[in-house]
């Protein structure tokens, strides 16, 4: 996600920076709450504030309430503007409030579904970390099984070397699982073989729940080396959080 952050915050979000830092992202005073990402940036008009972004793979029933208290600890914490973005990249649509709207408390923050997206968006880009995003996205008239080779294909082209192929096509996997694509992304796979060297391909080399378990590891510590949060890799991986913390 780190390095598909620039592409989903211009194309997504609509936000133009020019410049942003890294600050904590441990915000404390009653409890502890630890964001997805939290940027201090500046846009292009000279406006400085406080970028959130949560990304949420399911609809959690009090999201409403922790974006909130998000929004007061920061507004506490750093006194400036804050932005705040949910990207939902789970199957179906989102069924989770945005806002609160009381009489002594009005609060909003901004759902994005990546599943509502066309997908080509993503195919545009020159990363393949934002490629991939498109297996999460809107397949239009695409249909499922054109739409999965495109993205395989797009992948592979922005691909640089064999290892990189590979941990890309496992991520993909990954990514598979949360829109329930798992059967109709290995279909894929195998009819694009020509375009890669499926003998290099360990999911294919391997086949058992063991040499998944090895996959799941492999792309894991290379998450880690890429500074995301074990939470996260949790939850793409399905490893616990034990297990992350031992690698």
């Amino acid at each position: 996600m780190e390095a598909a952050l620039p592409g989903l915050i211009e194309h997504l979000l609509g936000i133009n920076i020019i410049h942003s830092e890294e600050i904590p992202d441990d915000i404390q005073h009653t409890k502890e709450r630890k964001p997805d990402l939290l940027k201090k940036v500046t846009d292009s008009s000279g406006k400085v504030f406080i970028l959130h972004i949560e990304y949420q793979v399911q609809n959690e029933n009090e999201m409403v309430f922790r974006m909130a208290e998000y929004m007061v600890m920061l507004l506490r914490k750093y006194a400036l503007p804050v932005e705040q973005y949910v990207l939902f990249m789970g199957a179906g649509k989102t069924r989770m409030l945005t806002a609160i709207d009381e009489e002594r408390l009005k609060y909003n923050y901004q759902m994005i579904a990546l599943s509502e997206i066309d997908y080509k968006i993503f195919l545009k880009s020159d990363k393949p970390e934002e490629k991939m995003l498109a297996i999460l996205a809107n397949f239009e008239h695409d249909g499922e099984d054109l739409a999965l080779r495109n993205i395989l294909k797009g992948v592979q082209a922005g691909a640089k070397g064999d290892f990189a192929e590979n941990r890309y096509f496992e991520q993909l996997r990954i990514l598979a699982q949360l829109r329930k694509l798992d059967v109709k992304f290995e279909e894929a796979m195998e009819s694009i073989t020509k375009f890669f060297k499926i003998e290099n391909d360990p999911f294919f080399q391997r086949g058992e729940a063991k040499g998944r378990k090895e996959n799941a590891i492999a792309v894991a510590i290379e998450m880690k080396k890429d500074g995301i949060s074990a939470d996260q890799i949790a939850k793409f991986t399905k490893l616990s959080i034990e297990e992350i913390e031992k690698l």
